[in-house]
C-alpha cells in the first residue's frame, strides 16, 4: 500500500512506498529520454532498449512497494535496463556478434546492478548522439526525425502527428515500423566518423528545431529548455553557421517568452509586448550568434536574423520591416515552407515599401496557406492586414474565420480579444 489511514483522525500517512513511487514518476517524466539514450548506446537497438527501460521501471516500482527506494532512481533504472537488455541479447545469442565493448559493458552493468543502493550517478546527456544515430541513411528522412522526437526527446506521439499533419494512429504505426526497421536490420549505434556526423547534422538540427516549436506552441518550458540544451550541444559538436543560426533563433525566441501570454492567459501579439521584460542576456547571446551565422545564409541563420531585428527594435513601430522582408525573401527562396511564406506576407504588410494591400494580394495569390496547417494564422494575418488598411468590417469577419478554425481554447480566446478590440 502507498498510504495508510491514521488510527484516530482518518488522515492519510505517507509511507516509504508512496515516496518511492513519486520519485520514480519524476524519473520517468524527466529522465526517461536520457535513460533510453544510454541503454540504446549499449545495445545498438532502439526497440530492445525501449522494452528494457520499461521493464527496469516496472522492477523499480516493485522494489519501491517493498520500501526499498534507490537513492538515485535514474541511475538505478539505467543500470538495470542495461542488464535486462544485455540478458536479452545473450538469450538471442547475438552477443557474439557485438563489439568487444559490449562484453565489457555487460560485465560493468552486472557488477553495478548487484545492489539496489547503487552509488553511481547518472551523468551526461547522450540525446544528441542518439539523435545523430537515429538519423541513419537507411531510414526515410521523416522517420529519422519522428523517431528522434518520440524516443529521444520524449515528445508525445499526438504532438508529433500534429507537426507532420497526420492522424495520431498513423504516426504511431510509422514509429513502430521505423523501430522495427532498426531492430531487424541491426543498424548499429556507433558514430566515430566526422563525415557521418556532418552528413547527419541537418536531421539533428531539424529535430531540435521541431522540439522547440512544439514547446513554443504548447507553452511547455521543459521542451523549450531541452531544445536549447541540445542546440548548444550541437553547436559545440559541429560549430558551423547553421548550428549557430539555430541556437541564435532559439535564444532570441526564448528571450521573449516572458511576454508571450497576457495576464488573462491568452497569447499576446508582438506589438503588445513589453520589451523591457525581455531577457537581455539571451538577446545579447542570440544577436552575437545570429550576426556570425548570417554570413552562411542558411535557413536557421535567416530566421535568426529576422528574430534579431525584432529583438533590437526598441518599439514595434521602430521595427526595420524592409530589412525583415529582404531576409524573408532569402528564406522563402531557400525554404518555401508555409510558415516562411506567411511570415513574408505579414512583413510586407507592415513595410512602408509595400503595405497591407500589396500583402493581401500576395496572400490571395497563395490560397494553400488558408486551408493548410496555418489556416488559423492565415485568417488572423488577413484580419490584421485589413485593420491596417482601415477595413474594419472585413477585418472582423476574418477574425471570426480564424476563431472558427482555431484548434485550442487559448488561441480562440486570444483571437476573440483581438476581434473585440477591432470592433
Amino acid at each position: 500500500m502507498a498510504a495508510r489511514e491514521g488510527p484516530r483522525d482518518g488522515r492519510l500517512v505517507t509511507t516509504a512506498a508512496d515516496a518511492g513511487r513519486a520519485a520514480l514518476e519524476r524519473a520517468w517524466r524527466d529522465e526517461s529520454p536520457r535513460i533510453l539514450g544510454a541503454v540504446a548506446r549499449t545495445t545498438g537497438d532502439l526497440l530492445l532498449a525501449e522494452d528494457a527501460v520499461q521493464e527496469a521501471f516496472a522492477r523499480a516500482v516493485a522494489e519501491a512497494d517493498r520500501g526499498r527506494v534507490p537513492a538515485n532512481p535514474a541511475a538505478w533504472v539505467t543500470t538495470v535496463a542495461r542488464r535486462v537488455a544485455l540478458d536479452a541479447l545473450r538469450r538471442e545469442q547475438t552477443a557474439v556478434r557485438a563489439a568487444p565493448a559490449l562484453a565489457a559493458e555487460a560485465a560493468l552493468a552486472s557488477a553495478a546492478a548487484a545492489t539496489i543502493e547503487e552509488d553511481s550517478v547518472f551523468t551526461g546527456d547522450e540525446r544528441l548522439e542518439l539523435i545523430l544515430v537515429v538519423a541513419h541513411p537507411e531510414l526515410a528522412p521523416e522517420a529519422r526525425v519522428e523517431l528522434a522526437l518520440r524516443f529521444v526527446c520524449g515528445v508525445p506521439t499526438g504532438r508529433i502527428a500534429d507537426v507532420f499533419l497526420v492522424p495520431e494512429p498513423t504516426m504511431a504505426a510509422r514509429l513502430t515500423r521505423a523501430k522495427k526497421r532498426i531492430h531487424d536490420a541491426r543498424l548499429r549505434f556507433a558514430l566515430d566518423d566526422p563525415a557521418a556526423v556532418a552528413a547527419r547534422m541537418p536531421d539533428a538540427l531539424t529535430t531540435i528545431y521541431l522540439l522547440y516549436t512544439v514547446g513554443h506552441q504548447t507553452v511547455d518550458a521543459t521542451l523549450r529548455r531541452d531544445a536549447i540544451e541540445l542546440a548548444r550541444d550541437a553547436h559545440r559538436v559541429f560549430a558551423e553557421a547553421e548550428s549557430a543560426g539555430l541556437l541564435a533563433l532559439l535564444l532570441l525566441t526564448e528571450a521573449r517568452q516572458s511576454t508571450r501570454l497576457t495576464d488573462g492567459d491568452e497569447f499576446a501579439t508582438l506589438r503588445e509586448a513589453d520589451r523591457r521584460r525581455w531577457d537581455a542576456a539571451l538577446m545579447a547571446e542570440g544577436e552575437a550568434l545570429a550576426t556570425t551565422a548570417l554570413a552562411g545564409g542558411g535557413r536557421y541563420a535567416l530566421q535568426a536574423g529576422i528574430a534579431g531585428l525584432h529583438a533590437i527594435a526598441p518599439t514595434w513601430d521602430a521595427t526595420d520591416w524592409p530589412a525583415i522582408v529582404r531576409l524573408y525573401d532569402g528564406l522563402v527562396r531557400q525554404w518555401p515552407s508555409p510558415s516562411a511564406r506567411l511570415g513574408r506576407i505579414v512583413a510586407l504588410g507592415h513595410s512602408p515599401d509595400a503595405g497591407p494591400e500589396v500583402a493581401m494580394a500576395a496572400l490571395d495569390a497563395d490560397p494553400a496557406l488558408s486551408v493548410g496547417v496555418l489556416e488559423t494564422e492565415a485568417h488572423a494575418a488577413r484580419a490584421d492586414l485589413l485593420r491596417l488598411a482601415g477595413r474594419g468590417t472585413e477585418a472582423a469577419e476574418a477574425y471570426r474565420a480564424a476563431i472558427r478554425s482555431a484548434r485550442d481554447d487559448r488561441t480562440a480566446r486570444s483571437l476573440e480579444r483581438l476581434l473585440a478590440e477591432a470592433g
